[in-house]
């Protein structure tokens, strides 16, 4: 199975590696350089995972579909564009990615190559928070497949940029990209006791979309 599809999951296996190369090192060059002002910093953060996003996606797209997220993947299950056996390795190979850009990250900027992160993000409004920014990013990927194909990666890409500003938990809203964030503890970091609380809201919300999905009119998706 998998020498069959080498090609779709070495693709996310890169994708997934690069976009968290690119949230943690903008991460910490942004506070690197912003002399202790967060807003800066997300700033820098923000707009750099939104253009890494893009070029991924659209590099990408026409090989794997571009998900780097465990969340999009169990969406195009649903849909069934993606078989159940691909898509588990799908999502294995989104958390070894995206671990693989964390440790890059890390070691790149002189920090461990692997460290926990001490970032407490326990917040239930935090948890709160990734459930609607998971049912925003769940409704744009939805609609701009079906509707609008070619933009895909813009709409995306602009979701994920806006989305660090405007929920506060800074719009994580994916298992393997929180996952791999508790082993950074840098400015993008997340405690490891805080992942569940994080991963639960994400796959609560992508349980309600996909059973929004099922009783809506298939003209009305």
């Amino acid at each position: 199975m998998i020498s069959k599809n080498l090609k779709l999951i070495l693709s996310e296996l890169f994708g997934t590696a690069v976009l968290l190369f690119v949230i943690t090192g903008s991460g910490i060059m942004g506070v690197n350089l912003s002399q202790g002002n967060d807003g800066v910093a997300l700033l820098a953060n923000s707009i750099a995972t939104g253009a890494g996003l893009f070029v991924l996606i659209s590099l990408l797209g026409n090989i794997s579909g571009a998900h780097f997220n465990p969340a999009v993947t169990l969406l195009k299950l649903f849909n069934k564009k993606i078989t159940f056996t691909l898509s588990i390795y799908y999502i294995l190979f989104q958390i070894l990615g995206a671990l693989l850009g964390v440790f890059i990250a890390n070691i790149i900027f002189g920090f461990d190559f692997f460290e926990f992160s001490n970032k407490n993000r326990s917040s239930s409004t935090l948890m709160v928070s990734e459930f609607f920014a998971t049912l925003i990013l769940l409704s744009v990927i939805q609609l701009s497949s079906k509707h609008n194909l070619n933009l895909v990666a813009s709409y995306v890409a602009l979701t994920v940029t806006a989305g660090y500003w405007f929920t506060s938990s800074t719009f994580f809203v994916n298992p393997a990209v929180t996952i791999a964030r508790a082993f950074t503890d840098t400015f993008v970091g997340i405690s490891p006791l805080n992942i569940f609380g994080f991963i639960s809201s994400q796959l609560l919300a992508l349980l309600i979309f996909i059973l929004v999905l099922k009783v809506l009119p298939k003209n009305q998706e």
